[in-house]
């Protein structure tokens, strides 16, 4: 009679468990996965279906530019950038969770000692206060029977992989930056060095002009003409120091220094510049850490939603103890003075007030969130390369045809200097074409600032390097 009064309310709780659990929520038909296109449309590299590769090996991509200043700074910027310090931090965070979880499901085992004094047993004398000296040993074991602290653990541990593949991008992110900024610095030496020898240039110009103003050859509105052009020219140098200053300041960042104490000398643009193959194999993008990462959050947001439905059934426990209790120090280690004891707890709540519910329904939407960012993330990625071949296979073509531009231009300013010289041009018509050439050679340094740019830019869109049989 007693074993069906504790069992019946049991068998009850169980039932209703049952009834409350409902099916996992379904993620929104809009949060599906893009359909993986058949192949670049900048190249004809096929796309397959690979396993998430974030801890493959990059290589040190940046070598390919055969630039050890460069190579030197992105090794610094490695070491000792704050974002990279973050993220190294936020995966020991994780993985000490993820410890954590795991301790969770090991048996748990700790011992304590006690002194207590308080009312005794009654005597003749009355009820005289009485000491109880406890030492002992506590062991507790979840039964982890419906999976929820199996799938916590993965939860943590898929979290954890996500961390370590978040670190991996913010590597790779700032690699990129720094041999962005870099490059962006040194095709900025060269424009600055052009713009000098324009000044330069145009002082040999206002020079001449001045002695044949001064001999009544030109009028004054000559000479005002060449010195706007040399005080605008000036101006122009100016404020592509401003620019430059602030590049190297970025850098220090970048490398984790204080812009106070950074400096990195100008020198020639010597980098080379890596050709990467139009037909790079999309299995490449397999290798992005950001799209690993979006996969395992929403894999243990999968798992979060499992341990969430685990909640409409029992825990189980089982607990013992073991040790001495007496009255008397010295005998507190006798035999006679063992003490022990065994159980097993279970609990289960009938009525939360919609607790439970509501967990699953935070789990659920969470599990939305994660499925639309992983999404979001291998949209960013397509589009990433695109973007990136697109503009490789723009700039070159836009590179030659600014070469010859150059090469036209040059050859017109020649001709004008000589035409001038003998007096079959206005002074207008020289610096037209000396405005010409200064244009069309800035023009072209931009444009291959630009292929530097674009080159980097697709190294990080396919995950850190461009190797076929990567």
């Amino acid at each position: 009679m007693r074993l069906n009064f504790i069992v019946t309310p049991l068998l009850a709780a169980l039932i209703l468990a049952g009834c409350a659990s409902g099916p996992l929520p379904a993620a929104p038909a809009e949060h599906a996965l893009p359909t993986v296109p058949v192949a670049f449309k900048e190249g004809n590299a096929r796309f397959t279906t690979v396993a998430p590769a974030e801890q493959a090996e990059r290589g040190a991509w940046w070598l390919g530019f055969d630039d050890p200043v460069l190579g030197d700074l992105v090794e610094r910027a490695a070491a000792r950038n704050t974002s990279v310090q973050e993220a190294a931090a936020r995966l020991a965070q994780a993985r000490a969770l993820l410890r954590n979880a795991e301790a969770d499901r090991a048996p748990q085992i700790g011992i304590g000692a006690g002194a207590q004094r308080g009312a005794g047993a009654d005597t003749a004398q009355g009820r005289q206060p009485a000491s109880v000296l406890t030492a002992k040993a506590n062991f507790s074991y979840e039964l982890d029977l419906f999976g929820r602290l199996a799938q916590a653990r993965d939860a943590a541990g898929l979290d954890a992989d996500a961390r370590a593949a978040l670190l991996q991008s913010t590597r790779l992110m700032v690699q990129a930056e720094t041999a962005q900024t870099y490059l962006t610095l040194r095709a900025l030496d060269d424009e600055r060095a052009l713009v000098r020898q324009t000044v330069a240039a145009y002082d040999d110009t206002l020079r001449l002009t001045q002695r044949r103003f001064d001999a009544g050859d030109v009028a004054e509105l000559d000479l005002v003409r060449v010195q706007g052009e040399v005080a605008a020219n000036e101006a122009e140098a100016l404020a592509l120091d401003r620019r430059r200053t602030e590049l190297e300041h970025a850098l220090a960042v970048l490398v984790g220094e204080a812009a106070s104490s950074f400096t990195l000398a100008p020198q020639d643009w010597r980098s080379a510049l890596p050709r990467i193959p139009a037909g790079v194999p999309a299995t490449v993008l397999a290798r992005r850490p950001d799209v690993s990462a979006a996969q395992l959050s929403l894999q243990a947001a999968q798992a979060r939603v499992g341990v969430a439905r685990t909640a409409w059934f029992p825990d189980i426990a089982l607990t013992g103890s073991g040790g001495f209790a007496s009255t008397d120090l010295g005998d507190l280690f006798k035999w006679s003075a063992r003490s022990w004891g065994i159980g097993a707890l279970l609990s289960l709540p009938i009525f939360d007030g919609g607790r439970r519910e509501a967990n699953l329904a935070n789990a659920a939407a969470q599990l939305d969130v994660a499925a639309a960012g992983y999404r979001a993330q291998v949209l960013g990625a397509f589009r990433d390369v695109e973007d990136q071949l697109a503009a490789l296979r723009l700039l070159d073509e836009q590179a030659q045809a600014q070469g010859r531009a150059v090469t036209a231009a040059t050859r017109a300013s020649a001709l004008s200097e000589t035409r001038y010289r003998n007096g079959l041009v206005s002074q207008i018509e020289l610096l037209d074409a000396r405005r010409s050439e200064l244009r069309n050679r800035r023009q072209a340094l931009q444009v291959k600032s630009a292929q530097y740019q674009a080159t980097v830019g697709l190294v990080r869109a396919l995950g850190g390097g461009w190797d076929r049989g990567a």
